[in-house]
């Protein structure tokens, strides 16, 4: 099987499970946690896994939207 990306990037339907069982589990607060570990990772140097908690902290944008009236 032949693939355009790395293997070890996050799929959007993991991202899209993260942030709804982050969502689920501690609401609106896993936006600034995402946020945090997205930082925290980006100082460390691991810009992978800075980027996997950004797209994380996106699609917990998306949600809170959605779930807003």
């Amino acid at each position: 099987m032949s693939t355009s990306c790395k293997e070890t990037q996050m799929s959007s339907a993991d991202v899209s499970a993260i942030a709804r069982h982050l969502f689920e589990t501690q609401g609106a607060k896993a936006i600034a946690e995402a946020a945090q570990k997205s930082d925290a990772f980006r100082k460390a140097g691991d810009q992978e896994q800075a980027s996997h908690w950004q797209r994380v902290e996106s699609a917990l944008r998306d949600l809170r939207g959605a779930h807003q009236s």
